[in-house]
């Protein structure tokens, strides 16, 4: 391998140990909370009140079965109330309780703790470099991918 090769692949182990340690912390961050990272995410789409089952599915790329799954089972743990919705009866409108917003807040505060732990004292101009690089990565494998 050239130089230049060697460095990509150096480049490319560094971006999936990242992405394994990220995972890694996300899980322990949810089951910390007594959660799946699913259930995690669909509390934090119903905080922001356009929750909406099926396309949780479609961008979780899980079926609709098991997020109807995921979802009886935050009812069943009172995190969060469903009732008809006003604008579409045949849609169902979710809300957190105020048990789902008390855990959500832990689970936030967790989170930002591991985040001021790791990041807060990187220069912030290697943030910078950091996500500037980051953005361009990401749009060059979303046009490869694309194609």
């Amino acid at each position: 391998m050239t130089t230049r090769d060697e460095a990509i692949h150096q480049a490319i182990g560094a971006l999936q140990r990242l992405a394994d340690l990220f995972n890694e912390r996300r899980d322990e961050i949810a089951r910390g909370a007594g959660l799946s990272v699913r259930q995690w995410q669909i509390l934090e789409e119903v905080a922001t009140e356009h929750f909406m089952p099926s396309m949780f599915a479609a961008r979780g790329a899980v079926t609709p079965a098991a997020v109807s799954k995921l979802v009886r089972g935050l009812l069943e743990r009172e995190l969060i109330r469903a009732s008809i919705s006003t604008g579409d009866r045949r849609q169902r409108s979710f809300v957190l309780t105020a048990a789902g917003r008390k855990l959500l807040d832990g689970v936030r505060l967790t989170r930002q703790a591991a985040i001021d732990a790791v990041w807060a004292d990187l220069p912030e101009a290697e943030l910078l470099r950091f996500a500037k690089f980051g953005q361009k990565l990401g749009n060059r494998l979303e046009a490869y991918l694309a194609k």
